[in-house]
C-alpha cells in the first residue's frame, strides 16, 4: 500500500513538472556565445598514466594489480635505483608471476589515469586542472599524491606534464575490523592547476580570412536568425548559412587586424533561438519531459480502463439582438478522458488547437502513471496524431 502511494506521488510530481515545462512563455533569446562555437577554438583532451603515492595503506594490492608494481619497479630503474626485476619473473612464460608478487607488499602506491582538457590559446606555461581516477582496486586516494605524469594527445604528443597533491573535495574511505565508512568518492581526485603546458597547440587566430561559427544544436530557423542579426550588425552580405549549423562571417575591412574585437562583437549578439517539437521518454525511470512545440491533432485514444478523445468542433456565435452583428462559425476544439468502470465522465473544452499541456492535465487529474504516459505518446505516433519527435533514453 505504501508502495503505491510513493509511485502515485512520484508520478504526480514528474507530470506535473511536464504542465510546468509546457507552459505558455514568450519566445526567449541567447547570447550567441552560449549556443554556438568558432571553428578551430576548441579544447584538446589529454591523457597520461601515473602512480599515486602517499596513500595510508589504501593502495592497490599487488598481488591484484600486478600492473602497479611492474611500473613502480620500472620507475625505479629509470631514477637510478637497482631493482632485481629477475625475481618476479617467470622465464617459462616470460611475465611477471602473480604469485611471486604477493610477497610484495607495496600498499601505498595506486596506479591511476589521468585526464585533462587542454583550453584554446594556451601557451607554454601555463597551468590546467587535472582529474586523477584510480586504475586497480585502490580504496581511497585521500592524502595521495601524484608523480610526474606526461598527458599525451590523439596524435601521442606530450602537451603537458602533471604532478601534485590530490584533493577529493571531503571524499574520504575509512575501515576499521569489518566496519567500513566512505563519503563521496574517494577513488577520483582532483588537482588545480596541477599540469603545466609544455607545448601549444599550432593554431594562429590573427592569420584566418573568414570566421565559421558552429550552432550547438543544428536547426535552419535559428541559423537564417543568426545570419540576419549578424548582417544586422556587421552590414548585409557579411554572414551567409553554409548548413544548419555552420555560418561563414567575412571579415571586413574594418575589422582585418582586430579580429579579437570582431568576435567579442559578434559573440554578445543575441539570437532568437528555435527548437523542434520533441518528446524525451526514459521508460527505466517513468520520466517524460514535453517541449513546449509539441501538438497533437484529432485523436480517440483508449489505454486500460481509459478512453480519450480529442475532435475538433464547430460553434456558431450569435451577435447580440440589435447589435448590427453578424452570425460567425467559432472552431472548437473538445478534449474529453472518461474512465470506465471507475470515476465519472471528465468533460472539458479546450481554446483551438489542443496541445500536450491539455492532455497532461486531464490525464493527471485521472492519476494516471508516467509509465502510461510513455505508452499514450508512442500510440500517439504511431497514429499520426502527434506532431513531434519522440526520443527515447
Amino acid at each position: 500500500m505504501n508502495y503505491t502511494k510513493h509511485w502515485f506521488k512520484a508520478a504526480l510530481a514528474v507530470t506535473i513538472l511536464a504542465m510546468q515545462l509546457l507552459a505558455p512563455v514568450e519566445a526567449h533569446s541567447a547570447r550567441l556565445k552560449d549556443i554556438s562555437s568558432i571553428e578551430g577554438v576548441r579544447t584538446n583532451q589529454l591523457i597520461g598514466y601515473g602512480l599515486v603515492v602517499g596513500l595510508k595503506n589504501t593502495g592497490d594490492k599487488s598481488h591484484k594489480s600486478t600492473f602497479t608494481i611492474q611500473t613502480l619497479l620500472s620507475m625505479l630503474e629509470r631514477l637510478g635505483t637497482t631493482v632485481d626485476v629477475s625475481q618476479l619473473t617467470d622465464k617459462r612464460v616470460g611475465v611477471s608471476d602473480v604469485r611471486m608478487l604477493r610477497d610484495v607488499r607495496v600498499e601505498n602506491v595506486a596506479a591511476v589515469m589521468v585526464t585533462a582538457d587542454l583550453p584554446p590559446f594556451i601557451r607554454q606555461g601555463g597551468k590546467i586542472d587535472v582529474v586523477v581516477s584510480s586504475l586497480g582496486d585502490s580504496k581511497s586516494l585521500q592524502g595521495g599524491t601524484l608523480l610526474l605524469t606526461p598527458l599525451k594527445a590523439a596524435n601521442g604528443e606530450v602537451f603537458a606534464v602533471a604532478q601534485g597533491p590530490l584533493s577529493l573535495g571531503g571524499g574520504y574511505g575509512e575501515r576499521a575490523c569489518k566496519a567500513c565508512e566512505t563519503r563521496n568518492h574517494p577513488t577520483v581526485g582532483r588537482i588545480s592547476g596541477g599540469a603545466v603546458v609544455e607545448k601549444e597547440v599550432g593554431f594562429d587566430f590573427s592569420k584566418i580570412e573568414k570566421l565559421t561559427i558552429s550552432l550547438n544544436a543544428p536547426d535552419f530557423t535559428t541559423t537564417q536568425r543568426t545570419v540576419d542579426v549578424i548582417n544586422g550588425a556587421l552590414g548585409e552580405d557579411a554572414a551567409k548559412a553554409l548548413d544548419s549549423s555552420a555560418i561563414e562571417v567575412s571579415i571586413p575591412q574594418q575589422y582585418a587586424e582586430k579580429k579579437v574585437e570582431l568576435v567579442a562583437k559578434i559573440e554578445g549578439l543575441d539570437i532568437t533561438t528555435d527548437t523542434q517539437a520533441k518528446v524525451a521518454l526514459d521508460e527505466r525511470t517513468g520520466t517524460v519531459v514535453i517541449g513546449e512545440n509539441v501538438r497533437i491533432s484529432k485523436v480517440a485514444i483508449s489505454h486500460g480502463n481509459l478512453v480519450i478523445r480529442v475532435e475538433d468542433l464547430t460553434k456558431a456565435s450569435q451577435p447580440k439582438p440589435l447589435g448590427g452583428g453578424q452570425t460567425v462559425v467559432v472552431p472548437k476544439t473538445l478534449l474529453t478522458v472518461e474512465e470506465l468502470g471507475g470515476k465519472s465522465e471528465r468533460l472539458s473544452v479546450m481554446e483551438p488547437g489542443v496541445n500536450i499541456s491539455d492532455l497532461v492535465k486531464a490525464l493527471n487529474a485521472m492519476g494516471v502513471a508516467p509509465r502510461d504516459l510513455i505508452a499514450i505518446f508512442q500510440a500517439l505516433k504511431a497514429s499520426g496524431a502527434l506532431k513531434a519527435q519522440i526520443e527515447i533514453i
